[in-house]
């Protein structure tokens, strides 16, 4: 039997300090985090894919734009989205509050990424 797991997001930093990507666990068969975004931001500069990787993202707080294959899609707080492999997305803040979201990939591969 394997031991149990547990870490605490206050451990972890998000990539651009006081906001963008933050990975809370990283495999071996999932991996997932929060994306903290300031008014007027966007998760990556590029919009980006997976070859292989499903990809959720859960709306936890605020709302903004989910933008898959070119469409931009509002989400509320409570939005979740399912972006199968291939599906070209970015999330963007377009409110004048933060916007916290949870994303799950459904399968640890960090090496399938594509940036577009």
């Amino acid at each position: 039997m394997s031991e149990i797991k547990q870490i605490n997001e206050n451990d972890f930093e998000y990539r651009k300090g006081d906001s963008g990507v933050k990975y809370l666990m990283r495999g071996p068969s999932i991996d997932w985090g929060i994306i903290l975004l300031n008014p007027g931001e966007a998760m990556a500069d590029v919009d980006h894919g997976h070859h292989e990787v499903d990809e959720t993202f859960y709306f936890v707080e605020g709302n903004g734009l989910m933008i898959v294959n070119g469409k931009k899609h509002d989400a509320p707080q409570g939005s979740v989205f399912l972006i199968e492999p291939n599906e070209i997305h970015n999330i963007k803040n377009n409110s004048e509050d933060q916007l916290k979201v949870l994303f799950i990939k459904g399968e640890y591969k960090p090496e399938d990424k594509y940036e577009c």
